[in-house]
């Protein structure tokens, strides 16, 4: 199918504008291993020009401006951006589809999530206006107390490229609602759609520096905005090693972070469960969005009375997956994103074989696929959890499986990692599921399924996983600061000192 790229530069207060380098970063099709298109590359200097922007979007037009106008002003926009995107959805659909190589239907269902993140918040953004001036309850009577929501300032957004433009709203879209302008740096290897989103808020009229989107490399747009003084807090999704680094930047000014890392997330099937329903379940826990999930639930620890019933499952169902190029009709596996994240899978399970692991089913490029970054859909048994496979995150379309004779030891094995974002757990019995809901040591659970993700809920990890929470209720917090106001209300002299004398 033909999709054609728009050309687009920088969007920095509310117009494009070319990289002060010149440079520009190829778009490559992981399908075709073509190059498509290419997107503006910012540096240093554009970051701290779109910053300057976001800044004085903060405090325009004396008290009439983004930060401090009414939620409600705010909503209107947010739902105005929801609305274009409505408008915009078969293009961008396709224009995702090509820049990042997920199957069309995923996709679809992505910009649905997009846009009821945006009218989410738009709600939220509303609420915060009944939401200040909160009365606070005080133990003396000469006292009253309020408290005020306030936007934290200039929010620097970092974002990964498996989901790209629904990764990047978890993140604009609470920053809005909350008053906070901001500077959006998407991934280098997947921007197109955070691009268009430029468009749209050009089109709807968002205000001048609100949002402003600058692609770049890591080093040469995401650190200098991570480390820039007039940022005010950074949210960042991405991998343990950078979030790292941000954190430390991030350190040195004292400035709050949001992190969203890797996982190595379990998923524990017990013996009473429909195999089929199982089967299904575990294989789109790990392979959806071609296995470019950091919540993938990769870890199968299935009770040992079933593990050879299962694993025979598995392999019929992942046979049963189609292929190929994310615009063919019943496509459920397309490309990983790059040659360098192909090299890294692969790599992954080659290593898994020496150590001495089972490549049951897949490992290698299908057959029938010359071109493209693919790797078949793979199933790895016979793992110990010292090697590789188990405890890394390989975002790619591979699953370890592993058995457990009690409930207590697949507990202990799901919980012996490094990270803390998701788990799930598979029973018809509800209460052995609430027991292990409550004793996963993770941000994230899911019961009698894997993977589901809706704006109404939190959203975040522990340990290696990260911390703070994006969506939900909780996910405009982090974009504000709360402020306490406290009134001497009484006509009574305070009388703390002793007066003095009268003249």
């Amino acid at each position: 199918m033909a999709v054609t790229i728009p050309t687009r530069q920088l969007f920095i207060d509310g117009d494009w504008k070319a990289p002060i380098s010149g440079k520009r970063i190829p778009i490559i099709n992981p399908s075709t291993e073509d190059t498509i298109g290419y997107i503006p590359a910012a540096t240093a200097e554009d970051v701290n020009v779109a910053v300057e922007a976001a800044r004085k979007a903060y405090y325009r037009n004396g008290g009439k401006d983004w930060s401090s106008a009414a939620g409600a002003h705010r909503a209107k926009y947010l739902r105005a951006i929801a609305n274009k995107i409505k408008e915009r959805k078969q293009e961008l659909i396709k224009l995702e589809a090509i820049d990042c190589g997920r199957p069309l239907d995923e996709v679809a269902w992505d910009m649905d999530d997009v846009v009821s993140c945006f009218e989410y918040f738009a709600d939220a953004a509303e609420k915060l206006d009944s939401e200040q001036r909160a009365p606070v309850s005080l133990p003396m009577e000469a006292f009253k107390c309020h408290v005020l929501k306030e936007p934290i300032g200039v929010a620097g957004l970092i974002t990964p490229w498996n989901y790209p433009l629904l990764m990047a709203i978890w993140k604009v879209a609470p920053a809005l609602a909350a008053g906070c302008t901001a500077v959006l740096k998407p991934s280098e290897l997947a921007s197109v759609t955070c691009l268009e989103l430029g468009q749209v808020c050009k089109d709807v009229g968002l205000p001048p520096g609100v949002l402003n989107i600058i692609p770049g490399l890591g080093p040469e747009a995401g650190a200098p905005l991570a480390a820039h003084p007039l940022v005010d807090k950074i949210s960042f999704t991405g991998s343990g090693a950078t979030g790292s680094k941000i954190m430390t930047s991030a350190a040195k000014l004292i400035k709050p972070v949001t992190m969203e890392l890797g996982g190595k997330s379990p998923i524990i099937v017990f013996e009473d469960v429909d195999l089929d329903k199982a089967a299904e379940w575990t294989i789109f826990g790990c392979f959806y969005a071609n296995g470019q999930i950091c919540s993938a639930t990769s870890r199968l620890l299935v009770h040992e009375s079933i593990a050879s019933a299962l694993v025979e499952k598995l392999v019929k169902w992942s046979e049963n997956i189609k292929i190929g190029d994310p615009f063919e009709e019943g496509c459920r596996l397309g490309p990983i994103i790059s040659a360098q994240q192909y090299e890294k899978v692969m790599k992954y399970i080659s290593t898994a074989k020496e150590e001495g692991a089972t490549i049951l089913y897949g490992g290698e490029r299908p057959p029938h696929l010359k071109k493209g970054f693919y790797v078949q859909p793979t199933i790895i048994t016979d793992v110990t959890t010292s090697m590789q496979i188990w405890k890394e995150e390989v975002f790619g379309p591979v699953i370890c499986v592993k058995p457990f004779k009690t409930e207590e030891e697949a507990i202990e094995l799901a919980n012996d990692t490094h990270y803390g974002l998701a788990a799930a757990v598979l029973s018809e019995d509800l209460d052995r599921c609430d027991r292990v809901a409550k004793a996963f040591e993770v941000g994230v659970v899911w019961v009698n399924c894997s993977q589901p993700c809706f704006c109404q809920a939190p959203w975040g990890g522990k340990k290696r996983s990260g911390f703070g929470r994006e969506l939900g209720e909780t996910g405009i917090d982090d974009y504000l600061s709360v402020k306490q106001v406290t009134r001497y209300a009484s006509s009574e002299q305070w009388g703390w000192y002793k007066p003095p004398p009268k003249q």
